[in-house]
């Protein structure tokens, strides 16, 4: 059974009553208030403390104050006016538990209420957060659907002038035509002018008739040499190509034993890839992985992608391990836009550019940027905008990667619709 608590003392005003409940020895974490309109409980076992209010209470504005050992109630009347005692006075055990039962369910009703209400206003929030969010992805899309309308445009407009100009050629290419029709006229006209004089000289000097014939002959085979243009002068063109050199002080070379490291090196290789097709008709040097490298920079040089390609494949089957392969094949798919080829290729690079040294920090840079420029060909942008971030961390100074960065970023923030270069 709970302790009965009689000791408290109350003030009140004619708007306000100001109960003090003293809790001497109790924590305040195990003190249980409950206050309604027309009832007041404190439990803090083993202390009971309630009242049967003397007026209803607005139960929502009033306050509880729990500190040194003390409970501070400040209750607000609903109606203005002085109250004769605290409690009710003559209340029996059964109206007492119909009092707190009614305290309870109002309670319990008040508690729901808010809780639908905040409900409510969750689902306001939520609503509201949803028609923000729809109504940016309709913006993004318009304007995702606005660049690819200028593009389209645009590549429109490319193909009309690309019709105009095959159209100017085929008008212009008929008028040398015609003055070669023209020139084969005044040749068949001059052929039978000779052959003219040559029949009229043949009538008139039986005993020159073969003699005229072969002047006949002579002057036709003239004529033809005349229309067949000369052929093309032959030449050779001698390739000399740098000898591998081994970066060896002088005193200490062994030439030697590098020629036999050399020989052993183009053995190896020629064994690993006799099947190999593509190895069948190329020189020793050729199928040295260096040496195809080479080959592939100056062919994309000339850009000749496909053809730098060819060599960079072959140089990788040889010799699997060498970043830079992969870091220049990435830039010739780069330059005929076969971008996710572009972007593996440049993640190999990295892969095998570890680990990160001054060395190899210029090669890295390289692939970050070209696997970067892909990404943002390929319209993912905030993919693009890391590895730029990526290359900066390498080389901050790079005022193209800055300014190709801060591009990407205005892209981003919808500032900009134009594609990455």
């Amino acid at each position: 059974m709970p302790v009965q608590v009689g000791d408290y003392s109350w003030q009140q005003t004619e708007a306000a009553v100001f109960l003090s409940l003293p809790l001497r020895g109790v924590s305040v974490r195990d003190a249980d208030v409950f206050c309604a309109e027309n009832y007041l409980k404190v439990n803090f076992p083993p202390f009971l403390f309630e009242v049967f209010l003397y007026a209803p209470i607005d139960d929502a504005s009033s306050k509880a104050k729990i500190g040194n050992d003390t409970v501070i109630f400040t209750l607000y009347k609903k109606e203005v006016a002085m109250w004769e005692m605290l409690s009710m006075p003559g209340v029996d055990k059964e109206t007492k538990q119909k009092i707190r039962e009614k305290s309870i369910l109002q309670a319990q009703q008040t508690a729901q209420e808010a809780d639908e209400a905040k409900a409510k206003a969750r689902r306001e929030d939520q609503k509201y957060a949803l028609t923000v969010m729809m109504k940016i992805e309709e913006d993004e899309r318009k304007k995702i659907e606005d660049m690819k309308e200028n593009e389209r445009r645009k590549a429109t407009k490319e193909l009309e002038v690309w019709r105009e100009c095959q159209k100017k050629d085929k008008e212009q290419k008929p008028i040398p035509r015609e003055e070669k029709l023209q020139q084969g006229k005044q040749a068949k006209e001059a052929r039978k002018q000779l052959k003219h004089k040559t029949v009229a000289g043949n009538s008139t000097v039986s005993h020159h008739a073969t003699k005229g014939r072969n002047s006949e002959d002579i002057f036709a085979e003239a004529l033809q040499e005349a229309s067949i243009p000369a052929p093309r002068s032959v030449g050779s063109i001698k390739i000399n190509f740098t000898p591998r050199v081994f970066p060896t002080a002088l005193r200490e070379s062994q030439v030697a034993e590098e020629e036999e490291w050399l020989h052993k090196q183009a053995e190896a290789r020629r064994a690993m890839n006799t099947d190999i097709p593509e190895f069948c008709d190329l020189k020793e040097e050729e199928k040295n992985p260096d040496w195809l490298k080479e080959k592939g920079n100056k062919l994309f040089a000339t850009e000749n992608y496909l053809a730098a390609i060819n060599a960079y494949n072959l140089a990788i089957r040889l010799n699997n391990k060498i970043p830079l392969l992969y870091l220049n094949r990435a830039a010739c798919h780069l330059k005929l836009k076969n971008l996710h080829k572009a972007i593996e290729d440049s993640s190999k690079a990295l892969e095998l550019l570890t680990p990160p040294v001054k060395d190899n920090a210029n090669a890295r840079m390289k692939a970050h940027v070209r696997r970067g420029t892909a990404f943002c060909q390929l319209e993912l942008y905030v993919e693009g905008l890391q590895d730029y971030e990526a290359a900066l961390k390498i080389d901050p100074a790079n005022e193209i990667v800055q300014h190709d960065a801060e591009k990407i970023r205005s892209i981003i923030q919808g500032t900009e619709v134009n594609s990455c270069d």
